[in-house]
Formats: C-alpha cells, structure tokens, sequence
C-alpha cells in the first residue's frame, strides 16, 4: 500500500511537471512563430489599387504588370466581390466552407472532424476554412510553398484570426476569389476568378450561370479535373445538392443548371434532354489558354521594364502598396517600325530567329525592340534575343578596336599586313595562336587599316590588337558596357566576346553622340497611384561616361560610315544593303564562328540600332547563300526607314579639330577621304596604353595568347608599338609597351637596323586639304552584293 502511494504520488508529479514543461514548450514555440508572422496587413494590397500600370512615351497605356511565382507569370485581373457572380460565390462557400459565415477563421467543428477520422486511421481531408486557404496562399506561399508542416498550419491559424478580426466577411471573399489557383493557361497561369471566367466560358466574373459556377468550384480542390469533364459531373451535381440545401438556390434552379448546354472551353459535349452526358471528348486544351486577357503591347520591352521596377523598386512596392504609375521610354512610332521589320524579315536560315532594337544615342533610351522573329498577329516567343540574349559579336566588334586604335594616335592610313601571323599559346594546337582571315583569303599586302575594317580582315585586325595591347582594349571595352569574357586574348579582336544587340547599340551610340556612353534605360518616370514622384531621370539623370574625345568618336564614325560606303558590291563592301534614302549611316556587320550569329548594328544622325539573327538555342547554320550583309542589312534598313519617316534629312553633327585627306590608295578606295585629327587637336586621342599582361586562365582555349608569368621559357621586352619590334634607344618613349613573348621568338622582334619610320605621324598640314562634308563620306551607288550559293562573309 505504502509503495502504491509512493508511485501515485510520484505519477502526480510527473504528469504536473510534463505538464508545465509542455505549456513552457508551447509558449516559447508560440512566442517563436509569433515574432515570425508576416503582417497580416498585407492582404491590404490585393486590392484593386496594387495593379502597377505602364505607359508609352507618348502616354497611351502598354498594360499592366503581371506578377509572377517563380518563373511563371500570372493572369490575375482583380475584381470586386460586386462584379462576382453571386453564384459563385455561393457555390464556394457551400463547397469549400459551409460555416464561412460563422467562425472567426478556425472551425472547431471542422478540426473535429478532422481529429475523428485520424481516429479512425482515415486520411485528412479538408479542415481549412476559406480564410486559413487565403493565408496559406498569400501570405505564407513563399515561406511554406504548400509545405504542410505543424509550424505553419499554427501560423495559419493565428493569421487567421487576425484578418478575421481586421477585415470583414466580404473583403476575404473579395481577396480569396481574387487568389484561388485555376490552372494552367498556357503562356500564364490562372490565378483568380476574372482569369477563370475568361479562360474557361471566355466571359465576366458578374455573368458567370449556376452551372459555370459550379464547374469553375469544383476545379478549386484540383484543376487537373479539367481533364476529365464525365468525372466532374457527379461532383458539381453533388455540389449543387448541397447549395439546395444551405438555401442558396431552390431546387428549380439546381434542375435548369443541370440541363444547361455546359461547354468549357476545349471540351466538345453532348447531353439528353435531362442533362445527362452522351459523350464527352477534349478537342483542344489549348482553347482554355489566356492569350487576350494576358496580351499587353510590346511584351518583350515589357518584360524590361518589369526587370527594371523590380530591381529599383522591390517586387513588393510594384506589385502591392497600391500599384504604382510607370513612365517609359518606348515609342510606339518606332516600336512599330522595330515589329514591321521582324514580321517582312524573309529569307532567315532555317530554324532562325531574331532580335533587334533601336536607341536614341544621345540619351540611351531604348525606343523599340523586338526579341524575336515575329509571325503575323501570333504573339512572340517569351524568350527576349535583343535583351536576354547573350551572343558572341563577330566582327561588329572590330570599330571599337579601330577607334581605340585611333584614341591612341594612330590614323586611319595607318598600315599593317594582311598576311599570316602566329601568337604563342601554350593550350593551343603547336603552342601557338594562328588566326586566319575567312575562308584563309589572304592578300599578302600591307594595307590601311581603314581599307582592312571596310574587308573586315582578321589578320590586320588582329595585329592592331597586339600593337595597341590587349589591356588598352579590353579597357575601353568595360567602358561601353561590353566586357570581354573571363581568360579571352586574342581572339576577343575578332568579337569572341557575347553581349546583347541592346548593349551592342549603346557601345556604337558612341560614335553618334560625340563619345558617350550610357547604359540602356526603360523608364523616365515613376509615381505611386495617388501621384506622388518615386523617379523622374529629369531630377536625377543618369551619369555619361565619356569614352572617346568628341574628336576620337568621329574619326570612329568615319570609320564606319566607310564600311557601308567606301566599296561596292563587286569590290567586296559588306554593308552597303543598310543604306536607305538620303540618310548618312555608319555601321558593321558580324558573324561569329560557325556560322552561329549573324549581325548588323549601325547609326544615323537620329538612332542607332542593332539587329542579330540566329538560332535560339545555338547552333550553326548554312555557311553558304547566307551572310550577315544581306540577311540583318535589310532587316536594319527596313525598320530606320520606317523610323525615320517623315523625318526630315540630316547630318551628322561633326565637332572642331577634324581635317581630311585623299586615302592613300585611290585604285582601291577611289573618291575616299580619310578623317584625321587637325594637328592642333592631337591631344584629343587621349588613351594611354597600358602594358599588357597575360589573360587569366582562359574560357576560350584558342583565344589565348599570352604565356604564363612563372613559365621560365619566357621573358618580358620592350616593343615598339608602331614597328610591333623591339624597342631601341631611338624609340620614342611613349611608343614603348612591354610584351612577354617565348625566348624562341625574340628573333621575330629583332629590330630594324635603322629606326622604324613613324607610320601613325600626323601628316603635313599643308598636305591635308581641310574638307567640311554636308553628310560625311560620299555614298556608293547602291548595288547587289553578294548572289545565292556565294560564301558567307565575316
């Protein structure tokens, strides 16, 4: 007796001190997940007011942003309760909470059903209230996706009880038809009941019939019914049962619901008079896909704009806190011309898109862009080639070599040869860099490097590299947005280097604006609903960074102007099918091994744009019958002259300080002259070289050129840079670079025995004649260039 008192007396305790410890337990989890609740004041933004809207330059309305989860966008038209179908609405409380009306968020007589049938070894169904199902998909969606856990259903329940008490009976009806998941629509996903209506019965929330009511509820628990019409028959029948007997509607309504003529979109089905299904076949499921609801103008632009909100702004900002106001570059006039081009591009190669845009060069905005080959009125792929994109650049590359060339104090008459050259290259094949021109054409002649960026010569290209040091251009690559890729060398000279066409025509809008760069901008103003400014680039404009002299940037120009209209088609030009009307344009082609990309980008006095042609996923195409010439400068033209209808013809702007001559081989550029900088203005070419240093470890094998710092075979000289030989007493010292080159190869840098002329010295100033063209470089008459079944050029 005595040891059974002891052990009740002994189990009393225990079970008190269980007890305190549990309730201790409970506390500091309760206190934990409290401190951890998201403001329940949140739902405040599901409101009408959150919806950010966006505006043309002109002020004509784009859209509205969608938000997304994850990577998928969603359709979510908020609607107010008043313009709900009162069907539905009774439909959903019948089906998914029958005592909606009655508890403060938490059912007990739900979570007592719930606690019976774990009882009974049965599974869980059910139990959440129309407002725990409101938080689980708002505010815990991202914490929880879905997850069931203990700690958030507690959560659930505590937010519950506080929306329950902050908000009315309606407003979480409003915000939970305005979140519920409907499936997938094809490009979106179906979130709310207006996407829900629209996609399925294409009609209104507030027209919704008992019979569409009852189907879009019974989709709620698992859209993945739609799939299957016969199955969810018994279940909208058992639904409408139910709202019979919750007095909602009578019986005679629930038996002309049930003869309805139902037809959700895709299905084809038949009934009997009673309303009975004699056969039911899903004919097109894409038919229930959202593309007029989702549509909003300029998708791709918009996809930037959105990327740009979001990184400035926060996603909550754009899409909650009562929607804000958005301002944006784009020019519905130019969009246009952008769209005409991609839809009249013909003779793509097969399997082919593209990605184009125009700029204005004087301030950066992006005024057009299309990132994809455009099909009629079909909307475009989501994948955004002119923003997105990130493609090698093939010998569009080359003029921001050139005119770093020039920045430097060589001249366009300055000469180099066209003949084969090695680099050392420890990774490569016989451990040397051995470039060649396309399809190995080789001149074996000493030539301006204006006539070698009118041919787009790699050899000449990639000698100029090497005189001026990797380094000192890969410097002003970084400047204009363009940055090489991590271990590239030599090679980055003939564009192995990826970018996007938008940062392309921010990098040529240099040559246009007398050398500045910009980054590219989407939106010019931004004000919440009620007004009030967040941004205007008026009061806080983004800083330019001057690349190249006013002076260095038209020699750049000049350069380029040359591609389009120094040579002929007989005579080899490349660029002469951008040229349209009695516009001055200045522009290059490119195309990066393989062939995989095809490129023009190019100016006039008014825009610079870029065009890229080439396989979305990569790939090669045909290498014969196709060229960047003839498939991107017609597609160029078509939308400039588009853009600049109506516009009235002018020059570009050319600074002080330019002088020109007659280019020193007429036979070959006859009628040419050659800008260079008046002797006054030498200062204007202002880039220091830097001595360059070897790459580090290289992403493109081929590309370097440069041996290690530690490798004992080789050792570091001084090279002039005019001469590319070894430095002598008789060097001026600002020709003097420093090269590391193998121990073997020191014979091919002897130098001369005489000092090395100065090839890049100014000219006589009595020998220039100064000229003052009314729009640059005289034009070619325009001609074919090259014919089906001719090679590609580079």
């Amino acid at each position: 007796m005595i040891f059974f008192v002891r052990f009740l007396k002994f189990l009393t305790s225990f079970l008190i001190a269980a007890l305190f410890a549990g309730v201790g337990v409970a506390a500091t989890y309760g206190l934990k997940w409290w401190h951890e609740l998201p403001d329940y004041r949140q739902l405040d933004s599901l409101s009408l007011g959150a919806e950010t809207r966006v505006f043309a330059r002109d002020n004509t309305p784009l859209g509205s942003l969608i938000p997304k989860i994850g990577e998928q966008a969603i359709s979510r038209t908020l609607v107010n309760l008043n313009e709900i179908s009162p069907f539905m609405v009774a439909a959903l409380v019948s089906n998914e909470d029958r005592r909606f009306f009655e508890h403060y968020g938490i059912d007990p007589y739900g979570l007592g059903r719930q606690v019976q049938r774990m009882a009974a070894g049965e599974s869980v169904q059910g139990g959440s209230t129309l407002t725990n199902q409101l938080i689980k998909n708002t505010l815990l969606l991202d914490e929880y996706n879905q997850a069931r856990t203990p700690d958030r259903k507690i959560k659930e329940w505590l937010l519950s009880v506080q929306v329950e008490r902050s908000f009315t009976k309606a407003e979480i009806l409003q915000n939970y038809l305005n979140t519920i998941y409907w499936g997938d629509g094809g490009p979106v996903e179906l979130y709310g009941i207006y996407s829900a209506a629209q996609a399925y019965f294409r009609t209104t929330p507030k027209d919704l019939t008992l019979a569409q009511s009852a189907y879009l509820t019974v989709l709620v628990p698992s859209a993945g019914r739609y799939f299957d019409y016969k199955t969810m028959r018994p279940l909208m029948n058992t639904l409408l049962s139910r709202m019979v007997d919750d007095k909602w509607i009578t019986q005679t309504q629930m038996n002309a619901a049930l003869k309805e003529n139902l037809q959700p979109r895709g299905w084809q089905v038949l009934y009997d008079a009673q309303g009975r299904i004699t056969s039911a076949k899903l004919v097109d499921r894409t038919q229930k896909e959202l593309k007029a609801v989702t549509t909003v103008r300029y998708p791709h632009f918009m996809g930037q704009v959105t990327q740009e909100l979001e990184r400035r702004f926060g996603r909550e900002k754009v899409y909650g806190s009562g929607g804000l106001r958005v301002y944006t570059t784009v020019d519905p006039r130019i969009q246009t011309a952008v769209e005409t081009a991609s839809k009249e591009a013909r003779g793509l190669p097969p399997g082919a898109t593209l990605g184009a845009t125009i700029i204005d060069p004087f301030t950066g905005e992006v005024l057009g862009m299309i990132g994809q080959k455009l099909y009629g009125d079909a909307p475009p792929d989501a994948w955004n080639n002119a923003a997105q994109g990130q493609r090698q650049i093939g010998s569009t590359i080359k003029p921001l070599l050139y005119t770093t060339a020039l920045s430097t104090g060589l001249t366009q008459d300055h000469r180099e040869d066209d003949k084969p050259i090695t680099f050392p290259c420890p990774t490569c094949k016989d451990g040397v860099y051995a470039p060649q021109n396309f399809e190995s054409q080789t001149s074996y002649r000493s030539m301006s490097i204006r006539e070698a960026l009118d041919r787009s010569l790699n050899l000449v290209t990639v000698r100029l590299a090497d005189r001026i040091g990797l380094q000192t251009f890969f410097g002003k690559l970084r400047q204009l947005g363009v940055p090489p890729n991590d271990g590239t060398g030599l090679a980055a000279a003939l564009g192995a280097v990826e970018t996007t066409p938008v940062k392309m025509a921010e990098a040529y809008a240099t040559f246009a604006n007398g050398g500045l760069y910009r980054p590219p901008r989407y939106i010019t103003r931004v004000t919440t609903a009620r007004g009030e400014v967040l941004y205007d680039d008026a009061q806080n404009p983004i800083k330019s960074t001057r690349v190249w002299t006013p002076q260095v940037a038209w020699l750049g120009l000049d350069m380029i102007k040359g591609v389009v209209n120094d040579l002929s088609e007989q005579q080899g030009g490349l660029a002469w099918p951008a040229k349209f009307g009695d516009w001055p344009v200045a522009g290059k082609t490119g195309t990066s091994n393989g062939p995989k990309d095809f490129w023009f980008v190019g100016t006039t006095p008014l825009y610079t744009g870029a065009v890229w042609v080439g396989k979305q996923q990569g790939g090669d195409m045909p290498v014969r019958g196709y060229y960047s010439g003839l498939i991107n400068g017609p597609i160029w033209r078509r939308m400039m002259e588009l853009a600049h209808k109506g516009q009235t013809v002018r020059t570009f702007s050319e600074p002080p300080g330019i002088l020109y001559a007659d280019a020193p081989d007429q036979q070959i550029l006859t009628g040419v002259k050659f800008a260079m900088l008046d002797p006054n203005y030498r200062d204007a070419a202002d880039t220091a070289l830097d001595n360059d240093t070897p790459p580090p470890p290289i992403k493109y094998a081929e590309a370097q050129y440069a041996a290690p710092y530690n490798d004992p075979r080789t050792v570091m000289i001084d090279v002039d840079r005019t001469s590319n030989q070894q430095a002598t007493e008789f060097t001026p010292p600002e020709n003097i670079v420093q090269r590391r080159v193998y121990i073997e190869q020191l014979p091919a840098y002897a130098p001369a025995l005489s000092p090395a002329p100065l090839t890049d010295q100014k000219p006589d100033p009595a020998a220039v004649k100064a000229v003052k063209p009314q729009s640059g470089v005289p034009q070619t008459t325009p001609s074919e260039e090259a014919r089906p079944g001719t090679p590609a050029k580079p």
